[in-house]
């Protein structure tokens, strides 16, 4: 499912305008980013929490020049799904 996918759902659902969908959608996005950005987490209650992951420094190689590199402590975006949402994927999803 893409972006314009949901708008054409939410759309139907709801009965808006195809430019308010998608600048719902859009503002959505662009808050979940922003809030990650400045390390907060956002959780949505039902659904699931996006989260920042801290990454502990590591040790890596590059393959081509047979080195050893430092890759430094990051932060990453994660998503948690809820309880119930991963239940319902597991009793709802056939496999093909």
């Amino acid at each position: 499912m893409t972006k314009a996918d949901i708008v054409s759902n939410i759309v139907e659902e709801t009965g808006l305008e195809r430019v308010e969908a998608l600048k719902a959608v859009e503002s959505f996005m662009t808050t979940i980013k922003s809030s990650l950005s400045k390390g907060q987490n956002v959780y949505l209650r039902g659904f699931g929490s996006f989260i920042v992951k801290k990454r502990a420094e590591k040790t890596g190689r590059n393959i081509s020049k047979n080195t050893t590199i430092i890759i430094p402590a990051h932060n990453i975006p994660s998503f948690k799904p809820a309880k119930t949402f991963v239940d319902d994927v597991k009793t709802n999803v056939k496999v093909k």
